[in-house]
């Protein structure tokens, strides 16, 4: 069975299950460059997302033009989980300048979302984006004040948390 179709077989809900996946195919070659390749496919993108985010979270590293790739998708991505996924992969990726402009806007949009995971998570990556670029940081404690105000309480939290972290 190819990653492609294991994730096509996975439920769509089964954390278990997606974990499987992973943990069988993250030693093949390529898989990283696969995972960023199947998360351009609508039916494929939770999955694959998911598989991405994972990869990262255990120390798996992607190249600058996988990177790249990725971040490119990022405005097509359609299902608010792996969009999710991708917030929660910031943390792990290089963001250079050519990315920058991308990332910005992803989050923007993000940050209007009618998933609160998904603003939570852009919240955190609106962070991330401003300790490496030191220009969005009077932006950033600004969004995080409006929102403490505006939003829903676990995206309060998620704010909250990433504030005690200071830049």
């Amino acid at each position: 069975m190819s990653l492609e179709q294991a994730i096509l077989a996975w439920d769509g809900k089964s954390a278990d299950d997606i974990e499987a996946v992973y943990l069988r195919y993250r030693g093949v070659s390529g898989f990283a460059a696969s995972a960023v390749e199947l998360t351009r496919r609508r039916d494929l993108e939770t999955g694959a997302s998911w598989l991405l985010k994972r990869h990262l979270q255990l120390g798996g590293r992607l190249s600058a033009a996988e990177t790249a790739q990725l971040l490119d998708l990022a405005p097509g991505l359609q299902a608010w989980e792996a969009r999710l996924h991708l917030l929660q992969s910031l943390l792990y990726l290089h963001i250079g300048d050519a990315e920058r402009d991308k990332v910005e806007a992803f989050l923007r949009s993000s940050l209007q979302d009618g998933n609160k995971f998904v603003r939570a998570w852009a919240y955190g990556g609106f962070y991330e984006l401003a300790k490496r670029y030191p220009a969005y940081r009077d932006e950033a404690e600004q969004l995080f004040e409006l929102a403490l105000r505006d939003e829903a309480p676990s995206v309060k939290a998620r704010i909250r948390n990433v504030k005690k972290q200071g830049f």
